[in-house]
Order: structure tokens, then C-alpha cells, then sequence
């Protein structure tokens, strides 16, 4: 394939992420290999469906070396470590999908998988968590892929897949993520609100917009489920973390209450039996928001269900958040 081929299959795997739902805002990142010294890369904090082809970044791994209009991915060294591994690969593509993130914190050791779904993933392996960008987190993923797996939880963060070209890879994320919501042991209660309820959720929700027109409730199974239990969720992703915060707290279904825990700086609260509401600092971040809350439920039902932790570090939580506010929530736009 030609080089203008090459960026145009990179940029519509990126829209494709986002319209699929295994990510959310600007996270995860997409690559494909150019020749043998150079592979394209998604740019670090850039919107998927405003990235042309002419975005993406040249990277060469051999000397750190890049060209293009903006940074590459944070995670590029990941990519390059597939590369380096696996000849055969030529596409890689790194996602936040919820119910595989979810694994990747329990039941991974347990995962139902035929021998079959293994083959097609081309073997999977859970790497131990590091922080965004950081070499820990590259060299615990490169020391999964070299077990021969070519689809790899990263602990707290998220999943990468490789492939021989873009439907491979596209087909073994898409095919993981069903896998993983058949494991997951609880998916929270029917999405359904009783009639009283539903007319309540509407009351509180034109009250709350009134002053914050952006918000939005979250009904989910496993939102509504989690708001029963009247408890913190504490973050266990680094998405979380890093758009929302070290945790989310339950109120009482009070548009007063919801509008001064707003102002007091919270996007994301759970409802008392209800679900969730959010508001972002626009449309697309109000969905991201709704997308990011329902990911933290079903993995805190998930470690719930396992009776296992695996809560971020208060320190990592604050880092993650202020770097996200100063630098990447000003990036999605270019």
C-alpha cells in the first residue's frame, strides 16, 4: 500500500474506535507500519474525527525521531515495541474498551475463552500497570507481547491488539470485548426505571439544567446498579482518574444537592438508585463523561464481584488529573 493509503486507514480506524465505543474522547491511539524503520501514529490529545491523514505522525523508533504537524502518541514506544516483535505485524491498535478494561482489573485468570476465540486474539497476556507514557508501562506491555500474545490487557488502562493489517486487528479488539462482557459475573440490574422514578429523573434533570445545560443523566445496568449501593466509587482506571478524579460520590436525588456539588467542582455524581448525571465543558465531553462513568461501574462491580482491589494511588490519581487539565483536555481541537 501507498503511504496516503496507509494514513487514510489509520485515521478512519480512529473514528471507527470512537463510533464503536471502545474509546472515549481522545484516548487510545491507532499505527500502522510504514516500512522497516518507520511506522504512522495517531498525534498525542487530538480529536479522532477532526484528525486528517495529513495529523498523523512519522515516527522512527530507531532514533526517537518524528515528522508531522503534531507530537505523536505517548504511547508510541508500545507500538514500536509490537513492531520490533512481530514482523508479521503492521497494524496496532490500542483502546479503552469497558468490559476488557474491567477484566484487566479481575477474572482475567479465569477468563472463559475456547481455544478457538485464543487463536483468533493470536493469544492474549495481561501486562502489569505503569502510568501513562511511562517506560514502566511500555516495558511490562513489551514483556507481555514477547509471551508470543498479541492481544494484551494493560492493567487499569486498557487493552492493545496488533494484527497482519487493519481488519485483524479491528476483529480481535471487537471479538475480545465480547468475550470479556460474557465474563463479566455482574453487569448491574435491568437498564429500567419505574414510571415514578423516570418522572422523577426528568424533574431533576430540567431543574439541574436550568443552571448547568450541559447535563445528562447515565442509565445503565450498572450505573443504576452502583448508585443503590450509596457508596464512593474510587478510581481504578487511569481515564477516570484523569476526567473525573480520584472518585465519585452517591447523592441524594436533590437537584439542589447535584447543582452545589457541581459548583463544587464534581462532573460525574451517582444518584441514589437512579444512575448517574454529568455535565462536560461541551457536548462531546458530556458523552465522554457518560461513557467513562458506566466503564468505572462495571469495573467496580467487576473487583466487587472477585472481592479484589484495585484502586489507583491517591499520588497517581492527582498527577494524572492535573497533567489531563493543563495539557490534553486543550489539545482534542489541535
Amino acid at each position: 500500500m501507498e503511504e496516503r493509503e496507509i494514513r487514510k486507514e489509520v485515521t478512519e480506524v480512529g473514528r471507527q474506535l470512537l463510533k464503536d465505543g471502545l474509546v472515549a474522547r481522545t484516548w487510545g491511539n491507532v499505527s500502522a507500519r510504514l516500512d522497516s524503520q518507520h511506522f504512522l501514529i495517531t498525534p498525542s490529545g487530538l480529536d479522532y474525527m477532526q484528525t486528517k491523514d495529513e495529523d498523523l505522525a512519522l515516527y522512527n523508533p530507531a532514533d526517537k525521531t518524528w515528522t508531522g504537524p503534531h507530537k505523536p502518541s505517548s504511547e508510541k514506544g508500545i507500538h514500536a515495541a509490537a513492531y520490533d516483535i512481530f514482523p508479521e505485524v503492521n497494524f496496532v491498535i490500542h483502546t479503552h474498551q469497558s468490559y476488557a478494561s474491567a477484566i484487566g482489573l479481575a477474572g482475567f485468570d479465569s477468563l472463559d475463552i475456547s481455544d478457538e476465540e485464543s487463536k483468533l486474539l493470536g493469544g492474549i497476556a495481561l501486562a502489569e500497570y505503569g502510568l501513562p507514557g511511562t517506560s514502566k508501562l511500555k516495558n511490562a506491555v513489551t514483556s507481555a507481547f514477547k509471551t508470543g500474545a498479541h492481544t494484551v490487557f494493560m492493567k487499569h488502562h486498557g487493552l492493545v491488539v496488533t494484527g497482519a493489517d487493519r481488519q485483524e486487528a479491528y476483529k480481535r479488539a471487537m471479538l475480545l470485548e465480547d468475550i470479556c462482557k460474557r465474563n463479566c459475573k455482574a453487569q448491574g440490574t435491568e437498564n429500567v426505571l419505574d414510571d415514578n422514578t423516570a418522572n422523577k429523573k426528568d424533574v431533576i434533570l430540567d431543574e439541574v439544567r436550568a443552571k448547568y445545560p450541559l447535563a445528562d443523566w447515565v442509565e445503565t445496568q450498572a450505573t443504576i446498579s452502583w448508585s443503590a449501593n450509596n457508596d464512593k466509587l474510587f478510581a481504578q482506571l487511569d481515564d477516570m482518574a484523569q476526567m473525573i478524579g480520584k472518585e465519585i460520590i452517591t447523592v441524594e436525588p436533590d437537584p439542589a444537592e447535584i447543582s452545589v456539588r457541581f459548583a463544587q467542582g464534581y462532573n460525574a455524581l451517582f444518584v441514589k438508585g437512579m444512575g448517574a448525571i454529568v455535565y462536560g465543558m461541551d457536548e462531546d465531553d458530556t458523552e465522554a463523561l457518560g461513557i467513562l462513568v458506566d466503564k468505572a461501574a462495571v469495573s467496580a462491580l467487576q473487583t466487587k464481584a472477585y472481592k479484589v482491589g484495585g484502586r489507583l494511588g491517591w499520588f497517581d490519581c492527582k498527577l494524572m488529573r492535573f497533567v489531563y487539565q493543563q495539557k490534553y483536555s486543550k489539545q482534542k481541537n489541535g
